[in-house]
């Protein structure tokens, strides 16, 4: 397995071929801020999903759900237009809210979409999602998280509730995420203007802050950058 990505300094992260924690969960993740903003994002996913696979056989689906505009947010939108752009021919939106979580079964690639984090974490668990992505992560489906889809990929979002507790209209005292990672993440680490909380702490000031009181450590993820986390099949 390796992990490759920017982790706040910009390095490649591997980890050895041993089980770890990270292993447990079985298939392969991106986590991204913006989604396929640039060409080196989206040839890492073509590498990790195209290999003796012809993409316009394979089956998308496009979690709407953590955006109001649903399938008409305009980042849903044009990552539709990024997997045509790509080859993918079988692409659909899925709203865990209203839709049935099953019809993800017979998928190949997941595509989380941003939003709110609380309202995508409520709707998944509310739904059965949760359990169904976990199992389809076991399988070797392909999952791409983006900003608030790759939070809900991970651990928690215990962090997001640090920096936009407002957002929180779910009322979720309980922020366990889906755990198909066990990476803890920050989207849009270089937009100081989206986090803003009155302080003159920075992003960073406040993320590593949060890491000594949770004893954890937060992949600082900035608006071009992706986490790659890759399972062989043979460990699978």
């Amino acid at each position: 397995m390796y992990i490759a990505g920017s982790d706040g300094t910009g390095k490649r992260i591997r980890i050895s071929n041993h089980r770890t924690r990270t292993e447990i969960l079985m298939g392969s993740a991106l986590l991204t801020s913006c989604g396929f903003i640039t060409e080196n994002i989206k040839n890492r996913f073509l590498d990790s999903v195209s290999k003796e696979r012809d993409v316009a056989g394979l089956k998308v689906s496009i979690i709407t759900t953590g955006s109001p505009a649903k399938e008409n947010n305009r980042y849903a939108q044009r990552a539709m237009q990024d997997f045509k752009d790509m080859g993918f021919r079988h692409i659909d939106f899925v709203d865990i809210e209203f839709d049935d979580p099953q019809v993800l079964a017979d998928r190949d690639i997941i595509y989380i979409n941003g939003g709110n984090p609380f309202t995508l974490l409520d709707h998944a668990r509310k739904s059965g999602a949760d359990e169904v992505i976990r199992k389809l992560a076991a399988q070797q489906v392909a999952m791409v998280g983006v900003s608030a889809g790759a939070l809900l990929l991970g651990p928690n979002i215990k962090i997001v509730d640090l920096f936009t507790p407002q957002m929180n209209t779910a009322g979720l005292t309980d922020f366990t995420a889906l755990g198909v990672t066990d990476r803890l993440i920050f989207p849009h680490y270089d937009r100081e203007d989206l986090f803003q909380d009155g302080t003159d702490a920075t992003i960073e000031e406040r993320i590593t802050a949060f890491e000594l009181k949770e004893n954890c450590r937060v992949a600082r993820l900035k608006e071009e950058d992706c986490l790659s986390i890759l399972i062989d099949e043979e460990q699978a």
